[in-house]
């Protein structure tokens, strides 16, 4: 009877133990789940934060502005018969307009796509921007699907090397379909890191829709990318709402969405740039791009720049080698967009920067 009696108690408390097992899980679940949605609030309030800095930093060059567009429906639709499941990914733009432009004339337009991963369009960009500005550009920057600052169901929209491409010629489309001084035959592209994938997959896309292109230490190799990156950073494109396979259990996929696997589309102009010492995208990445791009004998032009401190930034920075690097993506762009100034010495970036 005793022992009866214990092997009962013994299991009722088995049973509240294994019950009070699941309630904390449950809640350590739902605390995770809490905390994912707060980091997602923090960013839409840095990202506002970061708004009211180009808003007032470029105040005196610029007009500034953010738009609301659309790309395509999703890539992965998790509720295929929820209404409204393949509706259109909305998404902002910054868009920067020289001040002093004369709106009867036309004039060219640049789209600049972001860098990284779940990246975003920040004042990083600051010095360049006011450059582009000085020369008489149109700038639109898309944040396109993925990017963070806008909340979670953006951010999971993300589709490195696929439907963003989309996103950023969609942003192109928008300027000459709203803005009557944008002028059509003076389209150009630029970017770096991710931005430099964007900017080259776009042009292997839409070559009649731009006039030249430049990618900075661009991601050229996704395949050659997740042999040396870290298992946190491939895990960013094998989840779930992603791309959802590893690159060993989809290896097609991910050479489609890398430009050194579509080096045959290029027709045109083109400038690269990339660095031995870049700790982000290895030097590796963007030689099979140009290997692969004479190998198809394709006319483009390209340095590799040797151990220049900045590492992936080099070129982005505002040392003195970085303006000067500049200013030799800018006589690129110039050649083939004809702004109406261009920046030719150091000293013309100084008084851009500091009117």
């Amino acid at each position: 009877m005793k022992k009866s009696i214990f092997l009962l108690g013994l299991m009722l408390s088995l049973s509240a133990f294994g019950q009070n097992m699941q309630e904390l899980e449950q809640e350590i679940k739902a605390l995770r789940q809490y905390n994912v949605n707060l980091n997602h609030r923090i960013d839409v309030l840095q990202k506002t934060i970061d708004d009211v800095l180009w808003f007032n930093r470029m105040d005196d060059i610029a007009f500034v502005d953010k738009v609301y567009m659309y790309g395509p429906p999703p890539a992965n639709v998790p509720s295929p018969t929820a209404r409204g499941a393949y509706n259109h990914v909305k998404f902002w733009s910054y868009i920067f307009i020289p001040k002093d432009i004369d709106f009867s004339k036309k004039y060219p337009l640049l789209v600049l796509p972001h860098g990284g991963v779940h990246g975003d369009f920040s004042t990083y960009y600051y010095h360049i921007v006011r450059e582009l500005m000085a020369q008489g550009y149109i700038v639109v920057a898309p944040e396109y699907r993925g990017s963070t600052g806008y909340g979670r169901k953006l951010w999971e929209q993300i589709d490195y090397g696929g439907l963003e491409i989309q996103d950023a010629h969609a942003s192109r489309n928008y300027m000459l379909e709203n803005y009557e001084f944008v002028d059509k035959n003076r389209v150009g592209i630029l970017g770096w890191s991710h931005g430099g994938l964007i900017s080259l997959m776009n042009v292997f896309e839409y070559p009649k829709d731009y006039k030249c292109v430049f990618a900075g230490v661009p991601v050229s190799d996704l395949i050659a990318r997740m042999g040396y990156m870290t298992d946190s950073y491939r895990k960013l494109f094998s989840d779930d709402y992603h791309i959802g396979k590893t690159v060993y259990e989809d290896i097609q996929e991910y050479k489609r969405r890398s430009p050194a696997w579509n080096a045959h589309k290029l027709q045109t102009p083109l400038l690269i740039h990339t660095n031995t010492n870049d700790d982000d995208v290895d030097v590796l990445e963007v030689e099979h791009l140009i290997k692969s791009l004479k190998a198809e004998g394709k006319k483009f032009e390209y340095e590799i720049f040797q151990d220049v401190p900045g590492g992936h930034s080099f070129d982005r920075m505002d040392t003195m080698h970085a303006k000067k690097t500049r200013l030799k993506i800018y006589a690129f762009l110039a050649n083939y967009l004809n702004p109406p100034k261009v920046l030719k010495t150091v000293e013309d970036i100084h008084r851009a920067a500091y009117r």
